[in-house]
């Protein structure tokens, strides 16, 4: 897009354009993390951003974008000698796609180079085009967890590395990190949420009017670019004149110890772990107070950074609802108020600097009045309630039936032990079943497909020593050429599609048992949250199947879906096979490397219709053929069991287990595989 959105012109998100502002005043303050719903204008925002940054000097040709006033002197490109020529260009914004390699982020070292002739040739990435930037990763949650990992370091310690065979390079890579991502496609673990400084919530408003200004000025944006922008030119001049102010103001501004007391009893009192949370706090105060041109941090200041910094570090698994406890935030302030002479807050610390509204229809900007507006905390909760939903809210075909029972809360969950698929995949990186992959244990050699990244020294080694005395060896040392490299062949984890099908028949409804069921699919969605796989959810009773939450990400939102789940009526335990093998034929056509694990949580029953113990039995074998990798949650209860689910397993090739041995620390399932390893 040649001509970037104005900054100015955007509607409403007083929170996102603020937490954006505030890094570019202080990128100490280590990055935002934007949660939203798709079309919420995520992406336009940052690049608007990008566009006022203050342009940076760089030394002529360096290719690390070195500051000419104080060049890296570990610069792959340099040394620069003093004095080196400077250029003046615009700050960088560097978008990181989903799907990028290891070597497209950090850069590439030419190993077959190094290796047969002593060159140490560097390409670099995207963390180096980045450096003194702006660095863009939408939908930073699927990007996989060794990439964010990578990125996340080189953010936090400003520099990146870059090893292969024994040959580094260390390059700079200070930049401004921006991730989006829509919670509906999955979470971040909490241990990267922490790496994000802030975290800022947007959703489209539910206004009419500013609904409508938001459409009138795209389409006018669309229509013409070069004149839109014009129109906001103005705006965006005195916006990145108070971004260049309020970045010379903040070595001044004082953040007093009543403050920082008000800041370490905020942490403390809403147990996020760590200290990483303070130290973010401090820093957000600090750039707060320099956004409105003050030299000292006020209340006002602590509790906005708070509302910026905490949300995302309270969120310690899957099915906790992100926000904050407003109430106990400033009761909390106010008991450890005072130690301080605090200037009156400024009035209208509101990001758009022309007084307009910045684009919000004049409805006021955060921290308005030293208070800034309350945020709709993250949608409902998806913990349990204690309130039983409508018996017929998304039932399938046969609900309503007489006996059926309303959905009971879940019990417990609870760690449960590991389910895999056998064999050997080349899926999506996670960490369930074994899978070829870039990353994991050495297990062999293989010529290079394409360039050469991963070598294996001791096969190219090998390789190579047969032909030294063809190739006149004169001296120590081995004579290598190219058909001699061999790469490393790996052996990782990847993430499966775990398709959970759930009877929440009649048989099934008795309340405690039901909750006891619950709370083991409730354990196994943990579970696929940890292990990066995706999930979905299938249930049958009645007259039939219903596919509740088609494969995704989100395993909250499966949480969600069972816990609105009613039982009763029959058993059609065939329709949840057969529902459950056209959503595998589907999703192998979606995508055919990621391998699924069937998970059937049944008593092994079947009711209604002629002959429904054989007709599931062939659902089943049908299943088998396809090579689906099964597991049966065997949920009969009492003194007399039939054992059906066992038939079930056995039809499935697969395996069965009770409620009790699916947990991690079961002394049955523990003896169990002693017995399968003897």
């Amino acid at each position: 897009m040649s001509t970037p959105y104005p900054f100015t012109a955007i509607v409403g998100m007083e929170d996102l354009r603020l937490a954006l502002l505030l890094n570019a005043v202080s990128p100490a303050v280590g990055g935002v993390l934007v949660r939203g719903e798709k079309g919420t204008a995520k992406s336009t925002a940052v690049r608007a951003l990008a566009a006022l940054m203050p342009r940076v000097d760089v030394v002529a040709g360096c290719r690390f974008s070195c500051d000419p006033a104080a060049p890296d002197p570990a610069c792959p490109d340099g040394p620069h000698p003093a004095g080196a020529q400077p250029a003046s260009r615009p700050a960088r914004m560097v978008e990181l796609p989903v799907g990028a390699s290891e070597d497209r982020l950090v850069g590439a070292l030419d190993i077959e180079r190094a290796l047969a002739e002593g060159v140490k040739a560097f390409e670099p990435g995207l963390l180096a085009d980045a450096h003194r930037g702006v660095l863009y990763v939408d939908e930073v949650n699927l990007l996989h967890d060794h990439l964010v990992d990578l990125l996340l370091d080189a953010a936090a310690m400003g520099a990146s590395y870059v090893e292969r065979e024994g040959v580094s390079v260390r390059h700079a890579a200070r930049f401004l990190l921006v991730g989006t991502m829509n919670p509906e496609e999955g979470e971040l673990r909490p241990q990267l949420l922490d790496r994000f400084g802030l975290t800022v919530e947007v959703r489209a408003s539910r206004e009419t009017d500013e609904r409508v200004e938001v459409v009138r000025r795209r389409l006018a944006y669309d229509e013409d670019p070069a004149a839109f922008a014009a129109k906001w030119e103005a705006e965006e001049g005195a916006l990145r004149a108070r971004i260049a102010a309020a970045r010379e103001l903040l070595p001044s501004v004082r953040l007093g110890d009543g403050s920082l007391r008000q800041i370490a009893a905020t942490c403390a009192a809403f147990e996020v772990d760590g200290m990483r949370a303070d130290i973010v706090m401090a820093r957000t105060a600090t750039a707060l107070a320099a956004w409105a041109g003050r030299t000292e941090v006020t209340d006002a200041d602590v509790r906005q950074a708070a509302l910026l910094a905490l949300p995302h570090r309270r969120r310690r698994n899957p099915f906790d609802a992100p926000g904050m406890d407003e109430d106990k935030l400033d009761e909390t302030l106010e008991q450890h108020r005072g130690g301080d002479d605090e200037p009156e807050p400024d009035p209208d610390p509101d990001p758009d600097p022309d007084g307009d509204g910045g684009g919000d229809n004049g409805d006021g900007g955060p921290g308005e009045g030293g208070r800034p507006p309350r945020d709709d905390n993250g949608g409902p909760s998806q913990a349990p309630s204690d309130t039983a939903p409508d018996s017929t809210a998304g039932a399938p075909p046969g609900a309503g039936a007489p006996g059926e029972q309303a959905a009971v809360p879940s019990a417990e969950p609870f760690a449960a032990r590991a389910l895999t698929v056998p064999g050997l995949g080349e899926g999506a990186a996670g960490r369930r079943s074994r899978a070829r992959s870039a990353h994991g244990r050495t297990t062999g050699a293989r010529q290079p497909r394409g360039t050469l990244t991963k070598l294996h020294l001791a096969a190219t080694v090998q390789a190579a020593a047969p032909h030294q005395r063809a190739r006149g060896r004169g001296g120590p040392g081995l004579v290598i050429r190219r058909d001699d490299l061999r790469e490393a062949v790996r052996e990782g984890r990847e993430g499966n599609l775990v398709l959970f099908v759930v009877d929440a028949s009649g048989s099934m409804a008795a309340r405690r048992r039901m909750g006891a069921v619950k709370g083991a699919v409730l354990s196994l969605l943990l579970d696929a949250y940890q292990r990066r796989d995706k999930v979905g959810l299938i249930t049958f009773r009645g007259t039939g199947a219903e596919l509740a939450l088609p494969p995704t990400s989100s395993v909250d939102a499966g949480a969600a879906r069972l816990e609105k789940l009613p039982t009763g009526g029959r058993t059609p335990l065939a329709a949840g096979l057969l529902k459950a093998h056209e959503v595998l034929r589907v999703e192998r056509l979606r995508d055919a490397a990621r391998r699924p694990l069937l998970v059937v949580v049944t008593d092994g029953r079947a009711t209604g219709g002629p002959e429904p113990l054989p007709l599931a039995a062939r659902a089943a074998r049908l299943l088998a053929a396809g090579g689906v990798a099964s597991v049966v949650v065997d949920c009969e209860t009492g003194p007399v069991r039939l054992g059906l689910a066992g038939v079930l397993a056995r039809e499935l090739h697969g395996t069965a287990v009770t409620l009790d041995e699916l947990r991690a620390d079961s002394v049955a399932a523990l003896v169990r595989d002693v017995r399968r390893a003897a």
